[in-house]
């Protein structure tokens, strides 16, 4: 996931009103820590149903960006979580403690502090890293693996880089032309320069099918919502040219054909991050999976078709 995600959008929130009969929970307040691997989780839970841990996605971003998810609050259990040095979570003394295998460990410890036998998992972006990792190392713990937007490699996500600046570079040359001054003067994309001309390009640019649907979306403040320290620990200080670390090194692809869960894959025609070229690998790679393209959305289907994303997740946990 690009940059443009996690300064962008993170903090994003729908007012939902099928939700009428339920009170949602204030995730600020609303929520319970847990003690995982020695550090406070936050969590906050919602709804009746077998639980659905969801993952958020950055890597940095805490949940909350994710509640429109509330949704499926009349069909699951929903776990809403910051994962460890994102939101209202303890942060580490030093980022060289947060990786993609702790994110995946965390998440089983999380489980078990929780006291679930097993659990529904949905993932998003960079989610779905953390997501695919779990089911690879725990499969007994988990019932129904959900991915939104997923990555499948390092080279699905280099691939990323590539295209958001080929698209960039076309559409807003003005930008591209002062990124490339600053990026011969040595700075990366880690640097507060760079990542100041970044965040002047509109995040529906990459990110939507259309931009009309995102006008119902306001911003709300929420603690830590971008750990921008943990994300280019895990991608590299230059991760949004090059990708390195953590991100730059995981692979799944020979491995997805191996899980035995069900497992829903959904994607966007217009997401220009998670492209579509290296989406419909999936189908290689994961063949037993149930893949569905949303012809009118980007990256977040649950904003742009949200009715048709919730139907298909609710039917495919109960089937």
């Amino acid at each position: 996931m690009n940059k443009l995600l996690t300064l962008s959008v993170i903090c994003i929130f729908f007012q939902l009103s099928a939700l009428t009969a339920q009170t949602s929970p204030n995730s600020n307040s609303d929520g319970k820590y847990y003690t995982v691997h020695g550090k406070k989780i936050w969590t906050v839970t919602y709804g009746k149903g077998d639980p659905l841990f969801i993952i958020a996605g950055g890597p940095g971003s805490a949940h909350y960006y994710l509640r429109p998810f509330d949704s499926l609050a009349n069909s699951s259990t929903l776990v809403y979580f910051d994962g460890f040095g994102r939101g209202k979570s303890d942060t580490a003394a030093n980022v060289s403690e947060y990786s993609l295998s702790r994110d995946i460990d965390d998440l089983e410890e999380l489980r078990i502090a929780m006291g679930y036998e097993s659990i529904n998992v949905l993932g998003h972006s960079y989610g779905c890293v953390v997501a695919q990792g779990f089911a690879l190392k725990y499969p007994s713990s988990l019932k129904h693996l959900i991915l939104v937007s997923p990555f499948h490699s390092h080279v699905m996500w280099q691939e990323n880089d590539d295209n958001s600046n080929r698209e960039i570079r076309t559409q807003y040359p003005e930008i591209w032309d002062s990124l490339m001054i600053i990026r011969k003067q040595g700075l990366v994309s880690s640097d507060p320069l760079h990542l100041a001309l970044y965040g002047r390009i509109p995040y529906t640019f990459l990110y939507a099918c259309s931009p009309e649907n995102y006008k119902n979306i306001y911003f709300d403040p929420y603690p830590n919502a971008n750990n921008m320290k943990l994300y280019y620990q895990l991608t590299g200080n230059d991760g949004d040219f090059k990708v390195e670390n953590d991100i730059g090194t995981f692979d799944y692809r020979d491995k997805l054909k191996d899980l035995k869960m069900p497992v829903l894959i959904l994607a966007g025609r217009y997401d220009r991050v998670a492209v579509p070229s290296m989406m419909i690998k999936y189908k290689e790679y994961c063949p037993q999976a149930k893949f569905v393209m949303f012809e009118r959305s980007g990256h977040n289907p649950y904003i742009e078709e949200p009715t048709e994303t919730f139907n298909l997740i609710r039917d495919f946990i109960v089937d």
